[in-house]
């Protein structure tokens, strides 16, 4: 009874999927395909789709959501520079995750996680129904997930599909309270794609260290 109560509802959510949250999610499943192929046409889709977001979940009251998509904005130019072949410098080639990587990846989660809650606090501060749930603390822990991940995915580090896993997983459910279902399902799609690009990228560079590359 409960699962067909949940599919009813997400029935109900997706028939009433706005035209502008309908967008987002086809740039959004764009973006994650072209990653999961390692091209960099993953940049331009994401960005149409972010910026659409910042809209989105500024309306529903999802903050930290809302700056991780003005903070994919920023790390998508910033992939699409790193990603673009140029003249005089070598391709990016996927790799793993060396110590001086995970010591700056796990600097950026407990700042993120620190920054996000502080400015929440005070922008947030007299919002008794904002605070009255779990949801800005999940909505915070998956917003500096996703900026560990954006970050990896610019370097073209394999980890980074491991970081949005984890947050896909954790989103689900996340918007399909706040009644974005089409979202929700977006997320869920997210999901089995980074499952899939992690291991479309770990067949890649096992191939690329057998040939010493």
């Amino acid at each position: 009874m409960l699962l067909l109560t949940i599919l009813e509802e997400f029935r109900d959510n997706l028939l009433n999927t706005g035209w502008l949250e309908f967008t987002a999610v086809v740039f959004g499943l764009l973006s994650v395909w072209f990653a999961r192929k390692e091209s960099i046409l993953v940049y331009p889709t994401g960005i149409v789709s972010v910026v659409i977001y910042v809209y989105i979940c500024c309306g529903v009251k999802l903050y930290a959501d809302a700056g991780i998509n003005f903070f994919y904005f920023i790390m998508s130019v910033y992939g699409w520079y790193r990603w673009a072949r140029k003249k005089h410098s070598p391709m990016l080639r996927i790799s793993t995750c060396r110590g001086k990587d995970w010591l700056v990846a796990s600097g950026m989660f407990i700042s993120s996680l620190v920054i996000i809650i502080i400015l929440l606090k005070i922008f947030k501060k007299g919002d008794a129904d904002y605070w009255s749930t779990q949801v800005p603390y999940i909505d915070t822990f998956t917003t500096a997930v996703f900026i560990v991940g954006m970050w990896l995915m610019a370097l073209k580090k394999i980890e980074n599909w491991i970081a949005w896993i984890i947050g896909d997983a954790i989103s689900v459910p996340l918007f399909t309270y706040k009644e974005l279902a089409f979202t929700a399902f977006q997320f869920l799609v997210f999901l089995v794609l980074a499952v899939m690009g992690f291991i479309s990228w770990r067949k890649k560079l096992n191939a690329a260290l057998q040939q010493g590359v």
